[in-house]
């Protein structure tokens, strides 16, 4: 049914086309279709038509298995004028298909909503989500396993001076494995099911019409359902830095200070630096460069080793070579240290796992709204654990499609 209700939207958004035009209204670059009052910008997207040479993500050693694959994703943005405020609902599905291997075949759904709500001297913003998926949850979990997470933000904001605004926010996170899923003969429910909630307070100020600098403190508290030895408090307070999608540099990059405490007396703290971003630069309208970055502690599903510090950092130019062709490099470089516990026997003691990725491809634009590419991508990881060394290698055909 909710494959159905994708489909449906992108259907309708066939129907008719505007922009808009108001500040605070959708971006007429990404409105491309409108039902009424529904403004719609609806995309389908191909990707990873080609092999993959390691679809288990298995040691040289165990015979990796190859097969062909594909993904299609079928994407749409809605907004919706309420009175003074905008409402913006976002549909995506990624259909997986193996053909051989149909165990790894699943419909991944994400469903979120924000609610804007701009009053004279007032800001209320509310943001519920909704994922359901068989991704693979970061890079320590191999297995594909079917996994629910829901939740939402809210933040409330009065302007304190004509650039300056004081707020409150507070966010929920519930994430569910499902009761098979297992890794490595450990059960990934019992383990990683967990509630995740945090509150603060911010400070944003307005520096220039396309840049805004966001100060925040907060508290989070994590609350596993199985397995309480993993609950833990931090306390956070970072700057946020935001682009608007019109400035030179686009996206938005956090740098802070977490003092994570686990409730448990056998397992380590972390305090320390935190960051993560996502930036992008076009240098005279024909290179792209984009980079992304991320160091934050994630919950590891080994008990004896539950939680490690990731850091890694990945980039991609994108280059216009002549005509409609355009030609794609990227790279990536990721840790994950793993905190052991104490009192208990570990085989590899202050593992360090490291993931690197390259890659690249060649595009061609029909238009402007059509891209085929042709990419390939080398990721390899390398691990002191049994078992957890692997190469893999992807590579094929992908088509993107704008209404």
């Amino acid at each position: 049914m909710l494959r159905m209700a994708t489909v449906f939207l992108l259907v309708l958004a066939a129907a008719g086309s505007a922009t808009a035009q108001e500040n605070g209204e959708p971006d007429p670059a990404t409105v491309r279709m409108r039902i009424g009052p529904l403004y719609l910008n609806p995309r389908l997207e191909l990707a990873n038509l080609g092999v993959d040479s390691n679809v288990f993500n298995q040691p040289a050693d165990q015979n990796p298995k190859r097969d062909f694959t594909f993904t299609i994703t079928p994407t749409t943005d809605i907004w919706m004028r309420l009175g003074p405020s905008w409402l913006k609902a976002s549909v995506r599905e990624d259909i997986v298909w193996f053909q051989k291997y149909t165990s790894e075949r699943s419909a991944n759904e994400t469903f979120s909503l924000n609610w804007h709500l701009p009053l004279n001297r007032f800001v209320l913003d509310v943001s519920p989500t909704y994922l359901s998926t068989r991704e693979r949850p970061g890079f320590e979990i191999d297995t594909r396993s079917q996994r629910t997470e829901y939740g939402g933000k809210a933040a409330a904001e009065v302007r304190g001076l004509s650039k300056t605004f004081v707020g409150v926010f507070g966010g929920y996170k519930k994430v569910n494995f499902a009761g098979d899923a297992v890794f490595l003969g450990t059960n990934l429910r019992d383990e990683l099911n967990r509630t995740e909630t945090a509150a603060g307070i911010s400070v944003r100020h307005q520096l220039t019409p396309l840049t805004t600098l966001t100060f925040n403190v907060a508290q989070e508290q994590d609350r596993f359902e199985f397995s309480s030895l993993r609950d833990s408090n931090s306390t956070s307070a970072g700057v946020t830095v935001s682009f608007d999608p019109h400035a030179l540099i686009r996206g938005s990059a956090s740098f802070g200070y977490r003092d994570f405490h686990p409730r448990s007396t056998g397992l380590p703290d972390y305090v320390g630096a935190t960051a993560i971003g996502d930036l992008s630069y076009t240098l005279l309208g024909a290179t792209r460069f984009s980079v992304r970055f991320k160091r934050d502690i994630s919950y590891s599903y080994d008990i004896n080793q539950p939680y490690y510090l990731e850091t890694g950092v990945s980039g991609e130019i994108a280059q216009q070579i002549f005509g409609p062709f355009d030609l794609v490099g990227r790279a990536g470089t990721s840790t994950l240290a793993y905190r052991d516990r104490a009192g208990v026997f570990i085989a590899d003691v202050n593992r360090v796992d490291y993931i690197h990725s390259y890659g690249g491809g060649i595009g061609y634009h029909l238009g402007r709204d059509i891209r085929i590419g042709f990419n390939i991508d080398q990721q390899h990881r390398i691990s002191d654990a049994l078992g957890h060394q692997y190469d893999g290698l992807r590579y094929g055909t992908s088509v993107t499609y704008a209404f």
